[in-house]
């Protein structure tokens, strides 16, 4: 066993292991051996950066390549990074929604490499950000692409059915809508600031506002462009979707309201969760949520959504504020951190705007 973890060739989505996400390399890689079938040669790792929670790992072994994933270091919020749950999800999801990697093996054991961890096999792509890639740059349609086929990405996964995938008990379907509410309030109470007082309002106005639905579909929690990987040289469809570990059963318009949180409108509204998004030619909101419903055969309208984009606003500007508390809680050495916690209360206040054009409902499309 050789326990070097250099000499292998970042790439522009990997970099060498940032300093303090180190891992225990040698015990990783006597894991690996044991549990992956046909790993042979040197072993080497390293890390995909850019992800703001889960730490992420590429680990080369002989010409095999694996990705290791693991929650982030320190305090971890109940029921979040939950690698159990993506390695179940990623053990199953594949064999009818094939943007799903597979997964290869699950660790629990904490004393391996410091927590739970699960390893899927690796694929190669692009991750768009902030910028079209120049292998898709010929195309002047690219952004549209992109966006359409993140669009029916979301719907594809929506028509998977639970069962076929024996994932029918992955969550419960009835009170997902409550639950959401009332678990980030807790994740905000753990994490709350003077000052940004509007974070719990929004989760009253949203209490307040629950819609009365109880549609089933295998929910991603957190689907947005930079969890989609595309062939470089083709925007007309993703390839594969990452980041599963707070996938479950709910209703499915909770991840389109996620996706349009994120998904830039024009203006300074585009630059407060994932700046840059707005340099992509991409799709209106509005086109997204026609394409998806299309897709899905569902009769959905914009206006249908404001309650589920307030939501994903609202889940965002607490992941953001505990992406900031990890940094002065000194969990984490990642830089970016420390800038986290400036949108908050403005991800909070864009929620507030999109509630008071919501009325309470009594029936929402499926």
């Amino acid at each position: 066993m050789s326990g070097d973890h250099t000499g292998v060739e970042a790439t522009t989505e990997t970099a060498p292991v940032r300093a303090g996400e180190e891992l225990d390399w040698p015990r990783l890689e006597t894991f690996l051996r044991e549990h992956v079938e046909g790993l042979e040669g040197e072993f080497s790792v390293l890390q995909f950066p850019r992800g703001s929670a889960n730490l992420t790992y590429q680990v080369t072994i002989g010409e095999t390549r694996l990705v290791v994933r693991r929650p982030p270091m320190g305090q971890v919020a109940p029921g979040a990074h939950d690698m159990v749950r993506e390695h179940r999800v990623l053990s199953r999801l594949h064999a009818q929604y094939d943007r799903a990697p597979r997964a290869v093996a699950l660790c629990e054991d904490v004393d391996v490499i410091g927590a739970p961890f699960m390893v899927s096999e690796y694929r190669s792509g692009v991750v768009i950000w902030n910028e079209i890639p120049a292998t898709m740059a010929d195309r002047a349609d690219a952004g549209r692409a992109i966006g359409f086929a993140v669009a029916e990405a979301l719907a594809d996964l929506h028509e998977v059915d639970p069962a076929s995938v024996d994932l029918a008990n992955l969550g419960r379907v009835e009170g997902y809508l409550e639950r959401q509410v009332g678990g980030w309030l807790k994740r905000w109470s753990a994490v709350a600031e003077e000052g940004k007082e509007v974070v719990a309002e929004v989760g009253a106005r949203l209490e307040a506002l629950l819609p009365d639905r109880a549609s089933g579909a295998i929910i991603h929690n957190d689907f947005k462009i930079d969890n989609c990987q595309f062939d470089p040289a083709d925007p007309s469809r993703v390839t594969s979707v990452f980041d599963w570990d707070m996938a479950t059963l709910g209703d499915p318009l909770s991840d389109v309201g996620t996706l349009l949180n994120y998904w830039p409108e024009g203006g300074a509204e585009a630059a407060l969760a994932i700046p840059g998004l707005e340099n992509l030619g991409l799709p209106n909101k509005a086109e997204i949520v026609e394409r998806y419903a299309r897709r899905r055969g569902v009769d959905l309208h914009r206006d249908d959504l404001l309650w589920y984009e307030a939501l994903g606003c609202w889940k965002t500007a607490i992941i953001m504020q505990q992406l900031y508390m990890r940094w002065v809680r000194g969990e984490s050495t990642d830089p970016r951190m420390a800038e986290r916690g400036g949108p908050v209360v403005a991800l909070a206040e864009r929620a507030l705007n999109l509630l008071d054009g919501v009325q309470p409902y009594e029936r929402n499309p499926s």
